[in-house]
C-alpha cells in the first residue's frame, strides 16, 4: 500500500500533457489486448473498449467479464494502476476547471478574443451600461477592467480583469488592440472632479500609446477639462454633469421631455435610436426620408448631423451613415430588407 501510495503522488507530478497521452495509450492498449485475449468474451474492439471504460471509471456493469487467465490479469492490471492513472487523470481534470474558475473571479485572466468591449471603472453606470449593450446584443463579448478584489458582474461572455487601467500590462491582458471599443468611466470614488478627470487622462494615454486605433468614449466630470485630451485620439466624449443637469433643466420647462430622451436611451422601453444600411434606390436624402416613414420610421441624422430636414434635396453620399427612429420590429424588417 505504501509503495502505491508513493507511485500515486509521483504521477501526481507528471506533467498534464504526458499524463494524458498515457492514459488514452493505456485504454487502447488495453482495450485491444482483451479482445485478442478473449475474442469469445469480447466480440469486437469497442466491447473491449467498453469494458476497460466501465473498469478504469466505475466498479464495471457485470455484462462483460473476462474469463481466461491472460483476461484477468489484464484487469488486476487495471485495478490497481488503470483505475489510479484515470482518477489522476479525473483529479486533475476537475481541479483545472476550480482553477479556471477561481482565476475568472479574482480577475487573473488573460482574454484572447477580438471585437469585443472593454469596460474601465466599475461602477452603478457601468453596470447599466452592461445590461443596455447585451440587450442590444446578448453575442457581444465584454471586459470589465477595475481593482476589484472579486469581479463586479460574471457570465459566459462577460469577463473580468483586475488591474490598474492605466497601466500598460492590464490593458494588453484586455486585448485592447484587438476591442471593438473602449468605454471609460469616471471613478465614482473621487470625489474631486479635477482628480477624476485627471485619471481618466491617464487612462486614455495608456489607451492610445498601445491602441490608437480602437473606438474611445469617455466620461468626464467637466466640460472644459476636455481641451486636455485634445493632444491624444478620444472619439467621444460623454460630459456627466452637464448632462444630468441639463435634462434636469429641460424636464422642468417642458414636463414630460424626459421620457422622450429616456426611450431614446434605453432599448427595453418605447422607440429607439438606430443605424440603417444604405439602400442603392436612395439618391437623396429626401428619397431615404420618404421611405422610412413609409416603413414606420423616422429618419434624423448623417452621422451628427441632425438638419436632415434642411438637406432633403441634397445628394446621399455614399459613405453616409443614417440613424433613424423606430421600434425594434421595423428596425428588424429594414435590417433584412436592405
Amino acid at each position: 500500500m505504501f509503495l502505491i501510495k508513493r507511485l500515486m503522488l509521483k504521477v501526481t507530478k507528471i506533467p498534464n500533457s504526458l499524463l494524458f497521452f498515457t492514459s488514452v495509450l493505456l485504454i487502447i492498449i488495453s482495450s485491444i489486448l482483451v479482445v485478442e485475449v478473449e475474442k469469445e468474451t469480447f466480440p469486437s474492439y469497442f466491447d473491449g473498449f467498453w469494458w476497460v471504460m466501465t473498469t478504469v471509471t466505475t466498479v464495471g456493469y457485470g455484462d462483460y467479464f473476462p474469463i481466461s487467465v491472460g483476461g484477468r490479469l489484464i484487469a488486476l492490471f487495471l485495478y490497481i494502476f488503470g483505475i489510479g492513472l484515470i482518477g489522476v487523470v479525473i483529479g486533475k481534470i476537475i481541479d483545472g476547471l476550480a482553477s479556471f474558475r477561481k482565476k475568472r473571479l479574482e480577475g487573473d485572466i488573460v482574454f484572447e478574443e477580438n471585437n469585443h468591449y472593454i469596460i474601465i471603472g466599475w461602477s452603478q453606470k457601468a453596470k447599466f451600461a452592461i445590461k443596455e449593450m447585451v440587450d442590444t446584443n446578448p453575442k457581444i463579448d465584454i471586459v470589465i477592467i477595475d481593482d476589484l478584489e472579486k469581479a463586479p458582474m460574471l457570465d459566459n461572455n462577460i469577463h473580468y480583469i483586475k488591474g490598474n487601467a492605466s497601466e500598460q500590462e492590464t490593458l494588453l491582458k484586455a486585448n485592447i488592440k484587438g476591442a471593438k471599443a473602449v468605454l471609460v468611466f469616471s471613478d465614482d470614488q473621487i470625489n474631486n472632479d479635477q482628480l477624476s478627470d485627471g485619471k481618466t487622462l491617464l487612462i486614455a494615454s495608456a489607451i492610445e500609446s498601445i491602441a490608437p486605433n480602437v473606438h474611445t468614449i469617455v466620461e468626464v466630470m467637466e466640460e472644459h477639462h476636455i481641451k486636455n485630451f485634445e493632444y491624444m485620439k478620444v472619439d467621444e466624449f460623454i460630459i456627466s454633469n452637464e448632462t444630468i443637469s441639463s435634462l434636469f433643466v429641460r424636464s422642468a420647462f417642458r414636463k414630460g421631455i424626459s421620457n422622450v430622451y429616456n426611450q431614446l436611451l434605453r432599448r427595453s422601453h418605447g422607440d429607439d435610436l438606430y443605424y440603417i444600411k444604405r439602400s442603392a434606390s436612395w439618391l437623396t436624402y429626401r428619397d431615404a426620408f420618404n421611405e422610412l416613414i413609409e416603413e414606420g420610421a423616422t429618419l434624423i441624422s448623417d452621422r451628427d448631423n441632425l438638419s436632415i430636414n434642411r438637406m432633403l434635396d441634397e445628394k446621399l453620399p455614399e459613405n453616409a451613415e443614417l440613424y433613424a427612429i423606430c421600434d425594434k420590429e421595423t428596425y428588424q424588417r429594414l435590417n433584412n430588407k436592405w
